[in-house]
């Protein structure tokens, strides 16, 4: 299925900014009551995740999410979360690796624990991982035998992005507020939203746990502070308290505009690719890819919808100009039967550019070596 972000339900408010950091809240005007979430914390251990009896994921994991939702429409409660302190006795006998059985697990009938945003990233990862789908002479025996595996990307915790840990620490939390956007230098860095505004409170801290891309990283230790948007009222047309009102909810209204159609436009105005990963109720969790466009903003992400296909839970992360061009190149090559000819055809430069532009992107080793070493000598 091929659809946009759809931020029905979720109203922006006036941002809030902290030196290079823009913080923009969403608020819900009714909270989801029937689907709730909560964090579950690993400590900072490796995470060892068994996406298939042949394939794992490994990654720096350092919480997961637990989904808890009724069928009938009745509130659902928070299930709880435990918490560990460096004063707990370590097991004996044990290796610092934690193992998980799959990025979303069911654990009982109607709740859910999943790996936020690894769920993503996961699905970028294995995009066409299995490799040539046609033996084509040009490839290697590695890439017919093995695909894309090993597969690997680098990201940032959110506790070495310059400023976030104090933006989060004196951010002002809105009442009903069930998300944000985080901007680092007025570039959308991720897109966070919960059902409910309980949800948000307790696990708006976990944004300096989450991953965030080297573009974002730089901005953020390289970037002057940004400039705040303050509200304009001409008061001298002003004459009684609801003519005030009148024009505060004015410049509400249009910041909201200025927002959604500007800033976050990047994310909101380009169809993505959804692929269902579990079903929940009327909830259904999901995760989503970009087309891959050059050169512009591209987001990957998850959530979770409801059975008007509105969003109750999402989180997203935006890719580098490398990873976004390593997924173009992967996509083009798949939507031409791994054909280098019909390829570099499509793509309008030569089979000797595609080569060089595969072996740039990390994948050259997926080229025979003395094809390889034919392009470069073109």
């Amino acid at each position: 299925m091929t659809t946009t972000l759809d931020l029905t339900g979720l109203d922006t408010r006036p941002s809030q900014v902290w030196g290079a950091v823009r913080l923009v809240p969403l608020v819900r005007a009714e909270p989801v009551e029937d689907l709730r979430l909560h964090a579950r914390l690993y400590g900072d251990v490796t995470g060892l995740v068994e996406v298939s009896p042949r394939h794992a994921y490994v990654s720096y994991i350092p919480h997961g999410f637990v989904a808890t939702w009724t069928d009938d429409g009745t509130p659902a409660a928070a299930y709880g979360t435990h918490l560990s302190t460096d004063g707990d006795p370590a097991p004996t006998a044990t290796t610092d690796l934690r193992f998980h059985r799959k990025m979303a697990r069911r654990e009982t009938t109607h709740r859910l624990r999943f790996l936020p945003l690894h769920l993503a990233l996961e699905g970028y990862l294995a995009l066409h991982f299995g490799g040539p789908s046609i033996a084509w002479e040009e490839w290697s025996q590695r890439a017919i035998r093995q695909g894309l595996s090993p597969r690997a990307e680098e990201a940032y915790v959110g506790a070495d992005v310059r400023g976030l840990a104090d933006a989060l620490r004196v951010f002002e939390i809105h009442p009903g507020q069930c998300g944000v956007l985080l901007y680092v230098a007025d570039a959308l860095a991720a897109a966070f939203a919960v059902p409910h505004p309980d949800d948000y409170r307790a696990l708006h801290p976990t944004l300096l746990q989450d991953l965030f891309g080297e573009l974002i990283h730089h901005y953020a230790t390289l970037m002057p502070p940004v400039p705040d948007f303050r509200a304009r009222v001409d008061d001298v047309r002003i004459r009684s308290l609801a003519e005030l009102r009148t024009a505060v909810a004015d410049q509400e209204d249009a910041w909201s505009r200025f927002h959604d159609t500007t800033m976050a436009g990047g994310l909101l105005h380009h169809a993505y690719t959804w692929r269902t990963v579990h079903r929940m109720g009327r909830f259904t969790l999901s995760r989503f890819l970009p087309a891959f466009r050059p050169k512009e903003e591209n987001h990957i992400g998850e959530a979770i919808t409801d059975d008007r296909g509105r969003i109750t839970y999402l989180k997203t992360f935006r890719l580098s100009e490398s990873q976004i061009r390593r997924g173009h190149l992967l996509s083009r090559l798949a939507a031409h039967d791994w054909h280098l000819a019909d390829t570099a055809a499509g793509l309008g430069i030569t089979e000797a550019q595609l080569g060089l532009r595969l072996e740039s992107a990390g994948f050259g080793h997926l080229l025979r070596q003395d094809v390889l070493d034919g392009y470069r000598s073109r």
